[in-house]
């Protein structure tokens, strides 16, 4: 019985901007991984670990000094950009509507670029998956809260029906309440459409809760490669640790201050 290939594989990918390498260890060493189809992969680490940049390389936002980058068994630097903009969804990072396009407009942008018009029905059946009305394809992406834009952002990356879903920071300018809800959603919708998410955030209790893998980049080096039960057992070496450590105290502070008002009451 034969494996199947990876549905992404980074190939020894290094990233330098002058004097500076952004993703690539001090060493010199490239970033290898292999990312299987249907897998949830949370790429953790502090701000300028090199993550966005890893993850840019994916779509060709930004490419490697070496290296590459192999999707579906093909050099990304070969595919036509149109082809690889269907078939990989992006989230931005700082949400990234234009604002004088209509929701509907925004949504339907990826496809329109590739020749395609998106029809009505389309777009209603978007606007479902990320649980706003139809009646929002009208609306400017001023008249929405930040929550309500991000959920168009995601549909916008799954207009063209992708098989991998890349997301940079997606939930930072979220409230905690909104960002749990939309992080759920966004899982919800990646086991429902049998995707293959990969998603960049610094913060690792949202990685440990939506993941099934986690990477850990530490100045451009990949650290750590566990799954979130491995890392909460104590694996992935100390940079993990330190960032697992966070969400693990703030824990037990709240569960000491629980205990300490039932205490008094």
């Amino acid at each position: 019985m034969t494996t199947a290939p990876p549905l992404l594989r980074f190939d020894g990918v290094i990233c330098r901007f002058g004097e500076v390498t952004a993703v690539g260890s001090q060493g010199g060493g490239g970033i290898s991984c292999e990312i299987a189809k249907g897998s949830f992969v949370a790429l953790v680490g502090a701000s300028g670990s090199g993550k966005s940049t890893l993850l840019k390389t994916v779509n060709t936002l930004v490419h490697p000094s070496e290296g590459r980058v192999l999707f579906g068994g093909e050099d990304v630097s070969t595919l036509p950009p149109a082809r690889l903009r269907r078939r990989v969804g992006y989230v931005f990072q700082g949400i990234g509507l234009f604002p004088h396009f209509s929701v509907a407009e925004n949504i339907a942008i990826g496809p329109r670029l590739a020749g395609e018009k998106l029809p009505p029905e389309r777009i209603a059946e978007l606007l479902a998956l990320v649980e706003l009305d139809p009646g929002y394809a009208r609306r400017m992406p001023d008249a929405l809260s930040g929550g309500q834009r991000q959920r168009v952002g995601v549909a916008r990356a799954l207009a063209g029906g992708p098989e991998l879903l890349i997301m940079d920071e997606p939930f930072g300018a979220l409230d905690p309440v909104t960002r749990d809800a939309l992080g759920r959603k966004v899982r919800e919708l990646h086991d429902t459409l049998g995707l293959t998410t990969v998603m960049v955030t610094h913060d690792m209790a949202e990685a440990l809760l939506l993941a099934d893998r986690v990477l850990v980049m530490d100045r451009g080096a990949l650290v750590a490669d566990a799954t979130p039960q491995g890392l909460l057992a104590g694996e992935g070496g100390a940079v993990a640790q330190r960032l697992v450590r966070v969400p693990r105290e703030q824990a037990e502070r709240l569960a000491a201050m629980e205990l300490r008002g039932e205490e008094r009451g």
